[in-house]
C-alpha cells in the first residue's frame, strides 16, 4: 500500500480464549500491526486488564482500550489505572471512553439520566488529573475536590483519550473535549465523512474506525466470513454509521421483513458487505483501507472473524 496515510491495527476479540490473548499480541506485533486495541464488553473481560497484559507481554506495538463506559468508573481512580500503564509503556497507550452499550449500562443501573453531560464532564476531569494537576471540578455527575497525581505517578507523556460515540451530539462532545474519536463499525468512508461534520475538530483529532475484516485470495469466501458479524446492522443503536449509504432504506427494510439476524446476514446482497466490512483479496482490502484514510481515519482497525482468530489474524496480515 504505497500511498497509505495512516496506521493499521488489529482488534483482540472479545471472546478469544485466555489461553491465546498474548500469542494473539505478540503474533500481531510480529506480522507488523502498528496497533492492537481491545474492547471491554459487559460479561466478557475488562480493558485495563487485558491492555496492561498485552502492553507487557510485548515491546512495540501501540494498545488502545476501547472503549472504557464512563458510568462504570470513578475518573480520578481512573486516571491513577491509566496513568500507571503509560508510566509502565511510555507511549504505546491509548485510551478511548464512550456511554457503553445502553441496555448494558441499564442491567447495572449505570445508565445516566444525561449520557452527554456525563460523558463531557469524564473525559475533560480524566485529561485534567492526568496531566498532575490539582483538579477541582464540581459537575452534575462528577464531583472531585484537588485530587491530584503525586509526581511519582503522573505520567511523562499524556496517553490520547479519545471519545467512543455514536450519533452526532456525542461526537460534537467528543470534538470539543476529546484528543480523538473511536467509531465502532461498520464504519464507511461516507460515514467518516458525515461523523467529521459534526466532530468539527479545531485542532489534531485523532480517528480510530473499527471494521470487521477477512482476507481471502477467493472474494467470495471474504465476503461469505464476514456476514455473520454484520447481523447488528440495521438495529436502531448502529443506524447512524449506516445512514450516510445510498442503501439506507433499503437494508433497514430488508431487516424488518427478515425473520432474524442471521436472515438479515444471509440476504445482504455482496455488494453491501464490501461496503460494511473490509473483505476481500489483499488488493481489494488495501484499497478500502486506502478509502477510509482518505476520507479521515487515522487508524483503520481489523477485526478478525471465524473459529480461528489466530489464523484469521494471519490472513489480516496480508494487507500490510
Amino acid at each position: 500500500m504505497a500511498k497509505r496515510g495512516g496506521a493499521i491495527g488489529a482488534l483482540l476479540p472479545r471472546d478469544i480464549p485466555a489461553r491465546d490473548i498474548i500469542t494473539f499480541a505478540r503474533r500481531a506485533e510480529a506480522h507488523g500491526f502498528d496497533e492492537l486495541w481491545v474492547v471491554e464488553d459487559l460479561g466478557y473481560r475488562g480493558g485495563l486488564v487485558q491492555a496492561a497484559t498485552v502492553l507487557a507481554a510485548t515491546t512495540r506495538i501501540r494498545v488502545g482500550v476501547g472503549l472504557l463506559p464512563a458510568a462504570a468508573r470513578n475518573a480520578a481512580f481512573a486516571a491513577m489505572e491509566i496513568a500507571s500503564l503509560v508510566q509502565l509503556h511510555p507511549d504505546r497507550v491509548d485510551i478511548a471512553v464512550g456511554h457503553g452499550m445502553p441496555s448494558w449500562m441499564r442491567s447495572v443501573g449505570a445508565w445516566p439520566k444525561s449520557p452527554l453531560t456525563l460523558l463531557g464532564e469524564y473525559i475533560t476531569v480524566l485529561k485534567s488529573v492526568l496531566s498532575g494537576e490539582p483538579v477541582h471540578h464540581d459537575g452534575q455527575y462528577i464531583r472531585i475536590d484537588g485530587v491530584h497525581l503525586h509526581e511519582t505517578a503522573t505520567p511523562v507523556t499524556a496517553p490520547v483519550v479519545l471519545a467512543g460515540v455514536r450519533g452526532p451530539k456525542s461526537l460534537a462532545v467528543s470534538g470539543d473535549v476529546a484528543d480523538g474519536t473511536l467509531l465502532a463499525e461498520p464504519v464507511t468512508p461516507a460515514y467518516v465523512r458525515e461523523a467529521l461534520k459534526h466532530i468539527a475538530p479545531t485542532r489534531p483529532h485523532r480517528l480510530v474506525a473499527y471494521n470487521v475484516a477477512a482476507i481471502d485470495e477467493d472474494p467470495a469466501v471474504a465476503l461469505k466470513a464476514v456476514r455473520p458479524a454484520l447481523e447488528v446492522v440495521g438495529e436502531p443503536d448502529w443506524r447512524p454509521h449506516i445512514a450516510p449509504l445510498p442503501f439506507y432504506d433499503e437494508l433497514v427494510a430488508m431487516r424488518s421483513r427478515c425473520d432474524s439476524p442471521q436472515d438479515f446476514a444471509r440476504a445482504l446482497p455482496d455488494d453491501w458487505v464490501g461496503q460494511l466490512a473490509v473483505a476481500g483479496t489483499p488488493g481489494q482490502a488495501r484499497s478500502r483501507v486506502q478509502e477510509l484514510f482518505d476520507a479521515g481515519v487515522t487508524s483503520a482497525v481489523l477485526t478478525p472473524v471465524g473459529d480461528d482468530y489466530l489464523a484469521s489474524l494471519d490472513s489480516l496480515a496480508a494487507i500490510l
